[in-house]
């Protein structure tokens, strides 16, 4: 049986951008794809929902998940969304701004995945696009400007066209059949 590619789907953990969220989880249930994400609330959750809640999906939903600061033993707060199937609990507390340090998750999620979409998100998101950079994880970011990611670095390339981000996702799950 064939490993079914990972798709990442990086974005903000409290705003959902819900329709660039269920376009893009709808469309990924139906390429034979898992989803992965950061297991949270906002473009997570929504992206998570709509993958989840497609009829003939192969995929399943899988979540990186950081731990409590407190306690790495524990899930951070609100966390695994309710449409995990796969939860991937780390002892790692790190979020936000800090998402390139060592004690982020951040990394796991991009090494994990074939291709990344980028949605719309702020720090966290950031540090994420900068891994993709820093690990050459193959990535687009489906933006209305450049701005919907504060400091997205120049080397991910961004669009506002769904079809241009289906074009690029594809091709690059092309590579990785190969």
């Amino acid at each position: 049986m064939a490993r079914l590619p990972i798709v990442g789907v990086m974005g903000s953990g409290s705003e959902a951008h819900e329709t660039r969220a269920q376009q893009v989880g709808s469309w990924l249930a139906t390429e034979g794809v898992h989803l992965l994400t950061g297991g949270g609330g906002g473009v997570m959750a929504a992206v998570s929902k709509a993958f989840h809640e497609s009829a003939g999906r192969r995929g399943l939903v899988i979540g990186v998940i950081p731990s409590s600061a407190s306690d790495p033993a524990e899930p951070k707060r609100g966390y695994p969304n309710p449409w995990v199937e796969v939860p991937i609990f780390t002892h790692l507390p790190l979020t936000g701004e800090r998402g390139t340090d060592p004690l982020s998750r951040n990394a796991i999620n991009l090494l994990s995945s074939d291709v990344v979409i980028f949605l719309p998100g702020r720090s966290g998101t950031a540090s994420e696009a900068q891994l993709a950079v820093s690990y050459r994880t193959p990535a687009i970011a489906y933006l209305e400007s450049r701005g919907d990611i504060p400091d997205l670095p120049a080397e991910i390339r961004d669009t506002s066209s769904f079809d241009e981000v289906q074009r690029i996702v594809r091709a690059a799950l092309s590579e990785v059949a190969r």
